[in-house]
């Protein structure tokens, strides 16, 4: 591991994760390659640091009584959802008319859609015009 300091390095994935930035766009001024800082970050991260450094400040919070649990959020995004829906639900109708089912029809005008699906466009009636 490059001879860096843990402040520095924790200082850099600090600015990555609150700055929401790309580890590659971390800014040389940090004064750490970015390849160091994600390194340590998986470093750290497997080792369980954030998870036991979350839980030492919810500790000193609490020591010191001011841990308000009146506050906590729950990110459902972080919830793994097992399973999933039993059955798809369909999008309920909006009510918009729908479109015509075809595009060139083979039965002429008779058809619902004929009006629609024969308008005459720039490309069409470029197509269709003699040269």
């Amino acid at each position: 591991m490059q001879n860096t300091p843990d402040e520095a390095g924790f200082a850099a994935i600090v600015y990555v994760l609150v700055s929401g930035c790309a580890w590659r766009a971390l800014p040389p001024c940090l004064g750490i390659a970015t390849s160091t800082v994600h390194r340590r970050f998986l470093i750290w991260s497997r080792a369980g640091v954030w998870a036991k450094s979350h839980q030492a400040v919810l500790d000193n919070l609490a020591a010191a009584d001011l841990l308000d649990l009146s506050r906590v959020v729950l990110d459902s995004a972080r919830v793994r959802a097992k399973g999933g829906a039993a059955l798809p639900v369909r999008a309920p109708w909006t009510g918009a008319s729908r479109a015509p089912r075809c595009t060139s029809c083979p039965t002429g005008p008779g058809c619902p859609s004929w009006p629609v699906s024969h308008l005459a466009t720039p490309t069409t009636a470029r197509a269709s015009s003699p040269s």
